[in-house]
């Protein structure tokens, strides 16, 4: 039995005993007392006449085809009827509307619908829990890329603005505590298609307990998660978590790598950037002194990272015993001149407002550009609804962390190799990251690129692995070439191959930006970087034997009867079978 029938059952149960005993009272009296006929002879109603009667009389349908007048003793029973059948049907119609705007009823149809929308999905999804700004992001751009989503929040103006917007599929959404391990259940955790959980809710807690709830129940699922403080970051490690995103520490360290690789960050910056906007500019932060409005979880990690490249800083707190920042900070929030030239922005060569207030951060920029012009300038964005006024400001870097994430967790879920890919950039250094970027303009153009990866595997590329099974080789060239003339090159790079290591038992080696003349092996995971709507061209060629044997050889082949008529030729599919 549903939730939704026991509810009504139970709800409606004394209604409908009332109505029951009521029609029973009515027809029995009619079916008891006797009438007179036109002879003046006695006579009974049926049971069948009984019921016909107190139904239209009941619902107030009108009288009319009496088998016989009635006498005195049955109109004053049809009166009393009346009566009770009018009082019984307004109690009864009375807790049905009580039971429709019952908010528990409500919640057990949305529950239903919701996981029938959820049995229903027939490709991958993933979870997501909260929706915010980062997650509307998230949703919109997965469900672009060919993934589904199931939402869940517990606010209910978030759940219906979800449903106002505009995504090309729908989207199954309940109002909820996602921490709820039932509810976690309903939302597809244990279905097959569930690719992974992402934890994005404003609570720390909440995500914690999300990531812990996805590991106990099923190990195999991935768990992405969002934290905001170190101290949470560390907990989820604890419990296996596979990716945590925390957009402070993650902004710091972007920031601390553009002051000792600015291509290095240039790369990061365009290889987790939304495709197909145009490419940012090189940003050099000098070096020297910088002042750091706010010292909280933002301001921490932006101190130890700048910190630790040697930068010298000057925090500027409003509530030191809150935060507790370093010996010789200045107290003030920064949007008055007076503190910031008691904090030196005569020498300062940076500045970095950081509080949790967008209002208070476009202050401090705005006073501390009147007192010193060529200021370079962060500022932290905390509302994605005041993007327009951070881009009118003209700052240098802004810290949207909204965006931070849901690129962060993109990046994860499309492209599951670039983050170890980002690492091998910053290890090798500015030299070699310089070379890339030259690269990477001459692929992609003037556009940020679309990061993607594939698996040589049966499901991902069936072709190249039959032609591998064979003993024929693959190598990368192959798949930067056109399908259709295969001397056009793709506006395509293979940025990374992570390969099984015999030598190492379990283990895995990159290969980073191999040559076109590698050999591809099954199992192989590759990532490409290329311009938007080249992947469905190399999709093409690893899926399709006819297809990968033209940009191999250059000979045309197909499977048409027909062509093999005036042609003479078998196609590869036939000749590989005989």
């Amino acid at each position: 039995m549903t939730k939704v029938t026991s509810l009504i059952l139970r709800r409606m149960r004394i209604p409908l005993l009332v109505l029951i005993a009521s029609y029973s009272i009515s027809i029995l009296g009619f079916v008891v007392i006797p009438g007179i006929d036109e002879n003046g002879q006695r006579w009974h109603m049926t049971f069948f006449d009984s019921i016909y009667f107190v139904s239209y009389m009941a619902t107030t349908i009108g009288f009319g085809e009496l088998p016989q007048p009635f006498s005195v003793a049955q109109r004053m029973w049809a009166t009393i009827t009346i009566y009770l059948s009018v009082v019984s049907w307004v109690y009864a119609i009375g807790s049905i509307l009580s039971l429709v705007q019952n908010n528990l009823l409500k919640r057990a149809i949305e529950e239903g619908r919701f996981t029938r929308s959820v049995k229903k999905l027939g490709e991958n999804f993933f979870i997501i829990c909260g929706y915010g700004e980062t997650a509307s992001l998230l949703v919109y751009s997965l469900n672009n890329r060919g993934f589904r989503t199931v939402v869940i929040d517990s606010d209910s103006e978030r759940i219906d603005e979800l449903s106002m917007t505009d995504i090309p599929q729908f989207v199954p959404a309940l109002e909820a505590d996602a921490s709820n391990s039932r509810i976690l259940i309903e939302a597809g955790l244990f279905n097959d298609n569930c690719q992974g959980v992402v934890a994005l809710t404003d609570s720390d807690e909440v995500n914690l307990k999300i990531a812990i709830t996805c590991r106990l129940l099923k190990k195999t699922v991935k768990v992405i998660c969002r934290a905001e403080s170190l101290d949470t970051e560390a907990n989820m490690r604890s419990f296996s978590t596979d990716y945590i995103v925390n957009p402070f520490e993650s902004f710091a360290s972007r920031l601390a790598m553009a002051l000792h690789s600015p291509s290095s960050y240039l790369i990061n910056q365009w290889l987790t950037g939304v495709p197909g906007t145009r490419l940012l500019e090189p940003v050099i932060p000098p070096r020297g002194l910088w002042l750091l409005c706010g010292f909280g979880r933002f301001g921490k990690a932006v101190h130890r990272f700048l910190t630790f490249e040697g930068i010298t800083t000057r925090i500027i707190e409003s509530d030191h015993e809150l935060t507790e920042p370093p010996e010789g900070s200045i107290k003030g929030r920064g949007t008055e001149a007076v503190t910031l030239r008691n904090a030196g922005i005569s020498e300062a060569v940076g500045i970095v407002a950081g509080t949790n207030n967008d209002t208070n951060n476009l202050s401090i920029i705005y006073t501390a550009k009147e007192q010193k012009q060529d200021l370079f300038t962060v500022a932290r964005q905390n509302l994605g609804d005041n993007k327009k006024l951070f881009q009118n400001a003209e700052l240098d870097i802004v810290m949207e962390r909204s965006d931070i994430i849901a690129h962060e967790i993109l990046s994860v879920i499309l492209a599951p190799l670039l983050a170890s890919f980002l690492q091998q950039v910053q290890s090798h250094g500015n030299q070699w990251s310089c070379e890339l970027v030259s690269r990477l303009i001459a692929v992609v153009g003037e556009t940020t690129p679309d990061t993607w990866g594939i698996n040589i595997n049966d499901r991902e590329a069936p072709a190249v692995v039959r032609v591998l099974q064979q003993g024929d080789q693959v190598v990368v060239g192959d798949l930067n070439r056109n399908h259709l003339n295969r001397e056009e090159k793709l506006h395509l790079m293979v940025l990374m191959i992570s390969r099984a290591d015999e030598d190492k038992g379990a283990g895995y080696k990159l290969i980073t930006l191999p040559e076109d003349d590698r050999p591809l092996e099954e199992g192989d995971e590759i990532l490409f970087c290329s311009r938007e709507g080249v992947r469905d061209e190399v999709a093409w060629v690893l899926n399709n034997c006819n297809a990968l044997h033209y940009v191999q050889t250059g000979e045309q082949a197909s499977d048409s009867w027909i062509w093999r008529f005036f042609s003479g030729r078998q196609s590869i599919v036939d000749s590989d079978e005989a």
